[in-house]
C-alpha cells in the first residue's frame, strides 16, 4: 500500500464543511421540517441527544475526510471538478447503495432517502473539492 502524506488542517476543513452543509440541510430554513414529518422524530427528541450527536457527526466526518483524501490521492485527483467526481462515485457506490435499505426495508418514504442523500451527497462533492485541492 502506497504511503499518501495526511495533512491534519485540510482534514478539519473538510470535517467542518461538511458540519455546516448540514446544519444549513437541517434547518428550519430548509429541511428540517420535512424531515421530522417523515424520519419520525419529533424536535424535542432531536433536541435531546443533540451534543451527543455532534460529538459523533464530527468524528465520522473526521474519519470520511480522512477515508475520501486517500482515495482522492489513489485516483489521482487534483482539480476540484475531478475531487467532486470522486466523491459522487464514491456516494453513489457505498453511501446511497448502503442507506437505500433505510426506507425500503423501513418502509419509509422515498422522499426521506432522496433528503438525506442529497445532504450527504453535497457534504462529499465539498469534501471531495477542498481535499483534492488542498489534501
Amino acid at each position: 500500500m502506497r504511503e499518501i502524506p495526511i495533512h491534519f488542517l485540510p482534514l478539519l476543513v473538510a470535517a467542518v464543511a461538511r458540519m455546516v452543509i448540514g446544519a444549513a440541510w437541517y434547518s428550519p430554513a430548509l429541511f428540517v421540517k420535512a424531515w421530522y414529518r417523515m424520519s419520525g422524530v419529533t424536535e424535542p427528541q432531536m433536541k435531546q441527544g443533540m451534543a451527543k450527536a455532534l460529538v459523533v457527526d464530527f468524528v465520522g466526518s473526521l474519519l470520511m475526510a480522512f477515508v475520501l483524501v486517500h482515495v482522492i490521492r489513489y485516483a489521482g485527483a487534483a482539480t476540484p471538478l475531478q475531487g467532486m467526481a470522486v466523491g459522487f462515485f464514491n456516494w453513489l457506490g457505498f453511501v446511497a447503495v448502503a442507506t437505500i435499505g433505510a426506507v425500503t426495508y423501513e418502509r419509509k418514504p422515498f422522499m426521506l432517502f432522496l433528503l438525506n442523500d442529497g445532504y450527504l451527497l453535497l457534504s462529499l462533492l465539498v469534501m471531495g473539492a477542498i481535499l483534492a485541492v488542498w489534501g
